[in-house]
């Protein structure tokens, strides 16, 4: 069995979970998002998610710092703090990956947290929603966070395609990429969510930079486009990268195995390509 490797997973404790579903009220909520039920994502502390990633097989998750802002209600809805991070990878080095946050309201402070998550924590890169900030992903209040990942030699994800949540989801187009990736020719950037529906971009973004990577998660594999299935097995099997977003693993990676992948490009999804572009 391969032991996979989630890039984009998020920690929700209790106390953490508490405070976000406290921001949320009085928010609108779009059909997909409902369609969770009123729990949406169930609390989970450290230990109850090592005990259902070794029965799906999973030996390391992404953890993400991460900053989501409204755009309905102008305010944080979820803030995770470094700290609250940095305990779990630091209590369970071999299981858990710290990635940072950014918030492009405040450039100074993020970039501080940045650099001490990567230095002091060792995190391994930066994750960024910015979808409520209602600002394109090469805006230049962006800008400064890219030159410090690429000084720091750490990839930025960056959730790209449209959102769930109640927000414009024009901001996150995977189009965007291309210029970054001009600017920015050493940083590693990794467009997460597949794209979609704008898959082709992520795609021919992918094929165009060497620096650009492609995020298969936040889908369940059996709805995945079938261009990004053929991305998969053809030439994007060294920049593929698999995650949840916080979708249970085991029927995620049962429906991986449905796909008819080869072994070594099932290798490279779930956990090579996750190991060389974050250097684990």
């Amino acid at each position: 069995m391969i032991k996979a490797i989630d890039y984009m997973n998020y920690y929700l404790s209790a106390p953490i979970k508490e405070r976000y579903d406290k921001a949320r009220v009085g928010e609108l909520v779009c059909r997909i998002e409902a369609s969770r039920g009123a729990e949406g994502f169930p609390a989970l502390d450290a230990g109850q998610m090592i005990a259902q990633m070794d029965d799906a097989g999973v030996e390391e998750v992404f953890l993400v710092a991460w900053t989501m802002f409204s755009y309905w209600s102008q305010k944080i809805l979820i803030e995770t703090y470094l700290e609250e991070i940095a305990e779990v990878t630091n209590k369970y080095p071999h299981r858990f990956v710290g990635l940072a946050g950014y918030n492009p309201l405040k450039i100074v402070d993020s970039l501080r947290l940045v650099e001490k998550g990567v230095r002091d924590y060792g995190f391994k890169g930066v994750y960024v929603h910015i979808y409520g900030f209602d600002i394109p992903l090469n805006h230049p209040r962006m800008y400064p966070l890219y030159a410090k990942c690429q000084e720091l030699d750490v990839p930025v994800s960056m959730q790209v395609g449209y959102v769930l949540e109640a927000m414009p989801s024009d901001t996150g187009r995977p189009i965007y990429l291309d210029r970054i990736a001009l600017d920015f020719p050493k940083l590693k950037i990794i467009g997460s969510h597949t794209g979609y529906p704008w898959c082709e971009e992520l795609i021919s973004i992918c094929y165009k930079f060497d620096n650009v990577y492609f995020g298969v998660d936040a889908h369940m594999p059996k709805y995945l486009e079938p261009n990004v299935i053929n991305y998969i097995k053809t030439r994007g099997k060294d920049k593929v990268i698999w995650g949840t977003n916080g979708i249970p693993w085991k029927p995620m990676l049962k429906q991986i195995d449905e796909l008819g992948l080869s072994e070594e490009v099932k290798l490279k999804l779930l956990r090579e390509n996750a190991i060389r572009v974050f250097k684990l």
